[in-house]
């Protein structure tokens, strides 16, 4: 009898550089013709070490350091940070503050949906849909410098409240913003749920069910698209969001159509809220005084940044900086959901799956230290050079 070999598995590697990929990364698709059999992903390429950089810096210089973990929910991750310390400090920004707060995070919101249904229709081969929404997205960029001078690492937050005020002249301008936005956004949500053309890229594609979505922890739109009913501004509010209640925006079919239609339907809460807080901000100071050294203590911050859960840990000795602080951001969550989905499907969907849960490479990128009974290091700046340059050359390091 004649022995039978097993095929060889055809590998269909993308990335670190790739047209695809808009931030690096490397992915390995084993392909059965055009289905795809199996997938992974090696991430870190964009790894700069901020988390150790936290611990030479005192708690004011950090909250410039942590901002500049994303470029795009720069805001988010500020706004974790000073709750977070403001919580050992034992200090409550005014409410005036809060509500500015979470007034730039809805229009942080707004700009990074609408940057990333550009981005997915660009994967999806709409470069119309891609050029409209880009072009809108800049009426809230220019909204944002309007208020903070910068249109991203906008610098709002100081520990203790923010730097920056919203006039009236701003908040007319801010409610003709949102009016505007609102009628584009009426137009886009029309395209992505009946052009036929795109929904052949996104009707029953990529489904995950409710109980998919807990089990591989997806976070933020990409598990309210599967009907899960989560979000940090309902389940455990901060900042101003007990005052300006949010509406949670879910669908339960699961597939990238879902995955659009929530996010456009959450600009359309953020337009609301942008209204509702401009025209109604509290009075009072936007600061108050915090001490210079933070007690001893540790705690957790948690916030729902435009693409699910950031979660901060922040652990304090009672000096003036940080013993240690540690970010978990949403796409870390939604990765396992995109490598288990890719399975079953053409590799042509590959990058309309990616983009479905609108990854965030430099958000991502962590290091993460498994301390082991029986052995125990800490890491310095020297020890994580050199462990980059071996990773990176495919060398082993131990």
């Amino acid at each position: 009898m004649e022995k039978q070999t097993k095929p060889n598995k055809f590998v269909v590697p993308i990335g670190p550089q790739h047209p695809a990929l808009k931030e690096p990364g490397h992915f390995e698709f084993t392909v059965d013709g055009e289905v795809v059999t199996g997938a992974s992903v090696r991430l870190g390429y964009v790894h700069r070490g901020i988390e150790k950089g936290t611990e030479a810096r005192n708690w004011v210089q950090n909250l410039y350091l942590l901002e500049r973990i994303c470029g795009i929910c720069s805001h988010v991750h500020a706004m974790a940070y000073s709750l977070g310390v403001e919580k050992l400090a034992k200090v409550q920004a005014p409410p005036r503050a809060q509500a500015i707060r979470t007034l730039v995070a809805e229009l942080e919101r707004i700009h990074s949906h609408l940057l990333w249904l550009g981005v997915a229709a660009h994967e999806g081969g709409f470069d119309t849909l891609f050029m409209y929404s880009w072009r809108d997205r800049e009426v809230v960029m220019d909204l944002l410098e309007m208020i903070t001078g910068n249109r991203v690492n906008y610098s709002v937050n100081l520990l203790g409240g923010v730097k920056y005020n919203v006039t009236q002249d701003q908040a007319d301008a801010l409610k003709k913003g949102m009016d505007f936005l609102e009628g584009r956004s009426q137009h886009y949500l029309k395209v992505v749920t009946s052009d036929e053309t795109f929904l052949g890229r996104t009707r029953n594609v990529g489904v995950m069910t409710a109980d998919q979505a807990e089990l591989l922890g997806a976070l933020g739109p990409t598990a309210r698209a599967s009907g899960v009913q989560r979000d940090i501004r309902v389940d455990a509010t901060y900042a101003a969001y007990d005052t300006f209640p949010v509406k949670l925006i879910t669908d339960p079919r699961g597939d990238l159509e879902a995955r659009f239609v929530v996010r456009i339907n959450e600009l359309f809460e953020s337009y609301r809220l942008v209204r509702d807080i401009s025209a109604n901000l509290p009075t009072g100071e936007l600061s108050v005084r915090i001490p210079r050294r933070i007690p001893e203590g540790e705690t957790v911050s948690r916030v729902e940044a435009p693409r699910g859960e950031l979660f901060y840990f922040i652990r304090s000795t009672g000096l003036d900086i940080p013993d240690r602080i540690k970010v978990r951001t949403p796409s870390m969550g939604n990765w396992a959901s995109v490598m288990t989905l890719a399975v079953g499907h053409n590799l042509a969907d590959v990058p309309m799956l990616l983009a479905g849960i609108d990854p965030c490479f430099s958000c991502n990128d962590r290091m993460a230290q498994i301390i082991r009974p029986d052995s125990a290091k800490t890491w310095t700046w020297e020890d994580l050079r050199r462990y980059g340059i071996a990773y990176y050359g495919g060398k082993t390091c131990k």
